[in-house]
């Protein structure tokens, strides 16, 4: 099984807002879907270190301080499980310097590409975010909701 964890940063301006990343890489490039900073746990890695480190490998950025509130876990589609905490903070997303990741491009070309871990990230008020973010997050949303 894979794992994932990551976190989910909120705020509340007028209304709740949670900030969201769009992948990055030609594979996501043309698509509107966008989720929570996460990535893949490494072997003895505790979750919620997964989570503070894919942040910042992923928005080149800490995460905000704050405590971190356990939003539980998801299944997607291809099978891995999310698990996700929340945490009320800001970010700029003028400052975010994303990672970058390796992969051949294009397929079977035998040519291999630097691309960012994330293209863009921004803030969106929950109604938004529902209709941008991947489906399997969604009730990521409903959760960080009930905290706020």
């Amino acid at each position: 099984m894979r794992r994932s964890a990551g976190l989910l940063v909120w705020r509340r301006r007028t209304d709740l807002e949670v900030l969201l990343a769009h992948p990055g890489g030609p594979l996501h490039a043309r698509r509107d879907v966008w989720g929570i900073p996460k990535g893949l746990v490494e072997p003895g890695e505790d979750l919620l270190t997964t989570a503070y480190r894919e942040f910042e490998e992923e928005l080149g950025l800490p995460a905000p301080p704050g405590a971190p509130v356990p939003l539980g876990e998801i299944v997607q589609k291809g099978g891995k499980v999310v698990t996700a905490w929340a945490i009320e903070g800001d970010v700029d997303v003028s400052a975010i310097v994303p990672g970058l990741f390796e992969m051949q491009w294009p397929p079977k070309s035998g040519r291999i590409q630097r691309f960012p871990e994330i293209d863009r990230a921004e803030w969106f008020a929950v109604d938004v975010a529902r209709t941008k973010m991947l489906p399997a997050q969604q009730p990521f949303l409903d959760r960080v909701e009930e905290l706020s």
